[in-house]
């Protein structure tokens, strides 16, 4: 900044301000309001000195005031001057307290007012708004009761500024009945103190009493409605913030943009895309569309509506995204199952060096566990280690037990969770539910009896974990145990999920009476998940009769869905009955309806490859088929042949052959053969129930090539080694 201001220099007394008619017309002060950094209010802060001014208070105020409000300003140097300063008057130390209750050392704040006590001055109205402010923000009540004392004695009650001040400290300390006292003893309940008190009942979770404050103001500014709104959403009551958004629309009064942030945050987690269409028009109309808030409000509240589509344009078209902006996307694609994007755009994030935090890895991580990329997952467990090992973040870590334990890596899982200095509820339901897909029955069991003894009470969530590591291993009089215990110990009222695994369980072990039993016995309707395990289950035992029932409530309640069909259409080519089948067939034909393809997936050096059944859209697709004929030969040389009744089509048993050899798991193992060392372990996940044929024919691959194949398919995880599997064949 260049400064010329030829200018008769001032020669005031220390300490004694001249008209303020002079001072304000100083050129000096002109120039502070065009500071843009402490350099240029340096070189001012000299020409003061050099003029004179700095004998002022009027003017040393100003200058604290730049150093305190401006974002360019710095608190240390405020102190430089103020204690440089002989006799400061009030103004100056409401500045400094001011400037510490927006510090991140606020309880310097109140040292101060006691030296102003102490200095001889006197407090006034501006002074208690920023010792309220502090008291709230290191949630000191005592202290702020002692200052409230302060302001009755001296009558600024009445003090707009004061009022709402005292009654937001007591508030956001949590002392509800103090801050409902203090509004109900004033004469004056303005718009601000209204404000204050409802923003601190909805903070507390009491919208209801918020509501009625609400409903009890005379006018209603911006702030108000946006405490209410947020109020709702913060407990999430978001139909209700939506609904008094639309009577705020109604009235006509501008939303601001905490409100507008409230409402896209209520549109997202309700799938309320009409609504946040509107918020997106009204926000480009008025030309807020550079606010990054905003925008990275969108862009979650379109991905969380299911138009990732629109999100991805949106965060394309920020010129600068900040973490919100990369971790609102990321978190979008994971929300709406689009894991491999969600693991493109964290990709694309670490190539342009910007460091993830915790809400990053908490969105990246289930997509890692839903793809098995173990190798990026490995990466931010080193990660988390580095930056995250003193914070003991306890969904970071349970996250992490998630992820290995869904990517084949119970090991690791089970080294993670015993490592946690805390271990919480959810940590335990992740590893007592990993070890049950993994197989581990019994493991798992001891787990939930360890916790049990512990002192930690399960949850429901808890059981369905144990009901499923019984249901994986065929425990039907330990899960029968469990089922019992849940109802009469622990007074839980059995769910949709629970009542499944103990059909599920009880039909695997052709116990059709008392898996019926209990589906009429239950208090909730079934649905489709019920009637589906036990179809399943007819299937594994040729139960024609019960299987045609249980098909027929399925397709009332799911119509829309092959997989059923299919499965009656198999329990009927097990029966030889060819003309249902053919039947069924041309349904689906003429419904339009094909069967979920079988998909596989591997992770290679940080990429996940996708297979489905005959698939030769890979770029290694003659490498792999070779591999392939390779492994068949193989396999045909160890004795291995390929049981053709699972294709259940009428066509020859060569063509029967080549089909299942072309499954989407064989195409994967054979890139993963051809992309590996000898020896290495290879990860595949399944989107579907792997196949008798694949699991006979892997157990032998495993044995053949030296390999541990780790295999998650769509209820659980199969460890092929050296020619057996870790289901024992019952899965």
């Amino acid at each position: 900044m260049t400064l010329s201001l030829p200018i008769t220099i001032l020669h005031f007394l220390p300490n004694s301000d001249p008209p303020y008619k002079l001072l304000q017309t100083h050129p000096s002060f002109s120039l502070l309001s065009k500071c843009k950094n402490m350099e240029d209010f340096k070189n001012v802060h000299t020409h003061f000195i050099k003029f004179g001014l700095h004998n002022t208070q009027f003017a040393l105020s100003k200058l604290l005031e730049f150093c305190v409000t401006n974002p360019y300003g710095e608190l240390s140097y405020a102190l430089s001057i103020f204690n440089s300063t002989d006799d400061p008057n009030h103004v100056m130390y409401n500045m400094i307290i001011r400037g510490y209750s927006l510090s991140s050392s606020p309880s310097f704040a109140i040292d101060f007012y006691e030296k102003l006590l102490f200095s001889g001055n006197k407090p006034n109205s501006y002074t208690f708004p920023f010792l309220f402010k502090s008291c709230a923000k290191i949630m000191d009540t005592q202290m702020g009761k002692t200052i409230h004392g302060h302001v009755f004695k001296l009558g600024l009650m009445t003090d707009v500024y004061v009022h709402a001040s005292l009654i937001n400290m007591y508030a956001q300390n949590g002392e509800m009945d103090d801050a409902r006292l203090v509004f109900d003893k004033s004469s004056n309940r303005d718009a601000v103190s209204f404000t204050a008190l409802i923003n601190g009942y909805a903070l507390k979770g009491r919208v209801g009493d918020a509501r009625g404050l609400f409903d009890e103001m005379p006018v209603r500014d911006v702030v108000s409605w946006n405490a209410m709104i947020s109020g709702y959403a913060q407990v999430g009551r978001f139909e209700e913030a939506l609904v008094l958004f639309e009577e705020m629309r109604n009235v006509n009064v501008v939303p601001s943009v905490s409100t507008l942030l409230s409402v896209l945050s209520a549109c997202a987690r309700v799938g309320e895309l009409k609504l946040g269409n509107w918020v997106r028009s009204w926000i480009e109309d008025h030309r807020l569309g550079l606010n990054i808030r905003l925008v990275n409000a969108l862009i979650d509240m379109y991905s969380k509506c299911g138009d990732v589509k629109t999100a991805r344009m949106l965060f394309e078209g920020l010129e600068e995204k900040d973490l919100v902006s990369w971790n609102v996307m990321i978190g979008g694609y994971t929300h709406c199952g689009y894991y491999k994007d969600a693991l493109a755009v964290f990709h694309r994030m670490q190539q342009e060096v910007i460091d993830p935090n915790d809400v990053t890895l908490l969105s990246i991580l289930p997509a890692c566990a839903h793809l098995g990329a173990l190798d990026l997952g490995k990466w931010i467990h080193v990660y988390i280690d580095k930056h995250y090992q003193h914070l003991q973040n306890t969904s970071l870590w349970t996250s992490l037990i998630n992820m290995y334990a869904k990517c084949g890596a119970i090991a690791a899982a089970k080294q993670v969770f015993q490592g946690m200095r805390t271990k919480t509820l959810a940590s335990y339901n992740v590893m007592i539910s990993g070890l049950a897909m993994h197989g581990d029955a019994y493991e798992a069991l001891e787990l939930f009896r360890k916790m049990t003894e512990e002192g930690m009470k399960p949850d429901d969530i808890t059981f369905v974990s144990v009901l499923s590591a019984c249901n994986h291993a065929g425990l039907v009089d330990l899960g029968r145990e469990y089922f019992i215990t849940m109802i009469q110990s622990y007074k839980y009222t059995p769910k949709l999920q629970h009542y499944g695994c103990m059909i599920d369980l009880l039909g695997r072990a052709g116990k059709f009476d008392e898996a019926m039993n209990m589906i009429e016995s239950m208090e909730i309707k079934p649905d489709g998940a019920i009637w589906g395990s036990l179809l399943g289950s007819c299937r594994i035992h040729k139960n024609l009769e019960l299987g045609e029932y249980a098909a027929k409530n399925l397709f009332e309640l799911e119509p829309e869905n092959p997989g059923a069909y299919v499965l009656l259409s198999n329990i009927y080519a097990g029966a030889g009955n060819w003309d249902k089948v053919a039947s069924i067939r041309t349904f689906l034909n003429d419904q339009g309806m094909t069967k979920v393809p079988g998909c596989t997936s591997i992770e290679i050096d940080r990429v996940v490859h996708e297979f489905l059944v005959s698939d030769r859209t890979h770029q290694q697709s003659n490498e792999i088929y070779k591999m392939l004929d390779e492994v068949d030969r193989l396999l045909e040389m160890a004795g291995h042949v390929p049981d053709t009744s699972e294709v259940h089509y009428e066509m020859d048993e060569e063509w029967k052959e080549e089909k299942l050899n072309q499954h989407s798991e064989k195409l994967a193992i054979a890139f993963g053969l051809i992309s590996t060392k000898p020896g290495t372990t290879l990860r595949i996940v399944k989107n579907l129930r792997v196949c008798g044929n694949c699991h006979e024919a892997t157990k032998m691959i495993s044995k053949i090539f030296n390999r541990e194949i780790i295999a998650r398919d769509r209820n659980r995880f199969h460890h092929f080694k050296n020619g057996s599997c870790s289901c024992l064949d019952y899965w």
